[in-house]
C-alpha cells in the first residue's frame, strides 16, 4: 500500500470525490482514505491503481505520490522537507522540476512561486540533481489547500483535451440535450463498469454514455425509441473509430434484452428532449422498473434526472437501494440529479 494523493476538479466537486473511489472499487483495489481536503484526496492503495484512475477517470487531474503533509507555514513546511529523503526517490543523474497549485484561497500565486523555488533549492542541494523545468525526469508536485500543503511526486496527469474534442458539439450529429463526455464517463464509473462487462444505455441518444464506456474497454448496447438517434448514434461512434455491441431502436420501458451487466442514462427531460407525450416522472418511474429485470444481485444503474423528481423515492419504491446522489446544476431551470442504486431485491411493479 502506498501513500497516494489526487488532485481533482472542482466542477463536481462530490462527483469527482465518487467518482475517485467508484474507480478503485470497480478495479478491486482495496485503499483507506488519509483524508479529504478541497479538491484533493489523501489514500493509502496499491500503487498501480493510479494506471486504472489515469485511464478511467473523467474528474480526475494529478495523481501523485505522497512524501509529506504539513501545515502551510514556513517553519512546518522547512521541517517537513528537512525530514524527508530525497535521494530514495531522486538520483543524481536526473532532472526535476517542483510545481505547486493553490486551491481557492489558501495561498497567493507569490506565494506559490516563491515555494516552488524554496523547496526546488532544498531539493537541489540535498540530492545533486539538475533542475529541467520543461521536460524532468522527475516533477514534484504539491497542492496548497485547507492550510496545508500535501506534497510529492507525480505519478500521472489527466489531459482534459481529449474530453474537450468529444464535446457534443464536436460530434457529427448533435441533440442539444446531450450530455458532456466527462459527466458521462464518471456516470460509467459510478456504476462499477468492469472491462468487458455489458454497458446498457436505453436512451442512448446522440451516444455519449457508450462512447465513454466503449473507450474504457467494456461492451455496449444503446436503445432508443428515435430511429434517427439510433442512426446518429452509430456515426458518432464511427467518428472516434468505434462500434458498439449494438444500438437497437426500441423503447426503453420494454428493452428487448434478458441480462445486462450495468445501466448508464440520461432519460430525456427539459425544453429540447422528446418524451413522446409521456411525463418525465412516468419515464423515470417505468425505465427503473424495467432496468431491475436486468441486472443481476448487487449490479447497478446510474440514472439522470431532473432535481425536482426526488428519484430517490422512487427507486426505493421500486425495491432498489439508493447508493448516493449528486447535484450538478445545468442552467436556472433545471439541476441534474445523478442517482446511482444498487439491485438488491425484487422489483416491485410502478
Amino acid at each position: 500500500m502506498a501513500k497516494l494523493f489526487f488532485l481533482i476538479s472542482g466542477e463536481h466537486e462530490s462527483l469527482s470525490f465518487s467518482e475517485l473511489k467508484a474507480i478503485l472499487e470497480a478495479e478491486g483495489f482495496e485503499y483507506t482514505l488519509t483524508e479529504k481536503l478541497d479538491q484533493t484526496v489523501r489514500l493509502e492503495a496499491d500503487q498501480n491503481s493510479v494506471t486504472q484512475v489515469k485511464r478511467r477517470s473523467g474528474y480526475t487531474r494529478v495523481c501523485a505520490l505522497e512524501l509529506f503533509t504539513c501545515q502551510a507555514t514556513d517553519e512546518a513546511i522547512a521541517e517537513a522537507a528537512n525530514a524527508t529523503n530525497f535521494k530514495l526517490v531522486l538520483n543524481t543523474t536526473e532532472t526535476f522540476a517542483v510545481r505547486i497549485r493553490r486551491i481557492k484561497e489558501y495561498s497567493s500565486k507569490d506565494q506559490t512561486m516563491k515555494l516552488e523555488r524554496k523547496l526546488g533549492k532544498h531539493i537541489l542541494q540535498n540530492t545533486n540533481a539538475k533542475v529541467n523545468l520543461k521536460k524532468p525526469d522527475k516533477t514534484f508536485f504539491g497542492i496548497l489547500t485547507n492550510h496545508k500543503l500535501v506534497f510529492g511526486i507525480k505519478l500521472a496527469e489527466i489531459q482534459p483535451k481529449p474530453f474537450v474534442e468529444r464535446r457534443p458539439r464536436k460530434k457529427p450529429f448533435f441533440h442539444p440535450s446531450a450530455m458532456n463526455s466527462k459527466l458521462a464517463r464518471c456516470m460509467v464509473n459510478l456504476a462499477h463498469a468492469q472491462t468487458g462487462e455489458i454497458v446498457l444505455d436505453p436512451f442512448c441518444g446522440t451516444g455519449t454514455t457508450i462512447i465513454e464506456a466503449k473507450l474504457i474497454g467494456c461492451q455496449t448496447i444503446g436503445i432508443d425509441v428515435q430511429k434517427h438517434a439510433a442512426k446518429g448514434t452509430k456515426q458518432n461512434l464511427s467518428h472516434f473509430g468505434l462500434t458498439a455491441e449494438a444500438v437497437i431502436v426500441a423503447d426503453a420501458r420494454k428493452p428487448p434484452l434478458t441480462r445486462v451487466d450495468c445501466i448508464v442514462t440520461d432519460p430525456p427531460y427539459g425544453r429540447s428532449a422528446t418524451t413522446l407525450k409521456a411525463t418525465t416522472s412516468q419515464i423515470v418511474e417505468e425505465t427503473l422498473a424495467a432496468a431491475h429485470t436486468l441486472l443481476a444481485e448487487g449490479k447497478r444503474i446510474c440514472i439522470a434526472s431532473p432535481k425536482t423528481l426526488n428519484i430517490k423515492t422512487t427507486g426505493e419504491k421500486l425495491g432498489y437501494k439508493h447508493v448516493e446522489s449528486h447535484f450538478a446544476y445545468v442552467h436556472r431551470t433545471l439541476t441534474r440529479e445523478i442517482a446511482v442504486f444498487q439491485k438488491t431485491c425484487e422489483a416491485k411493479k410502478p
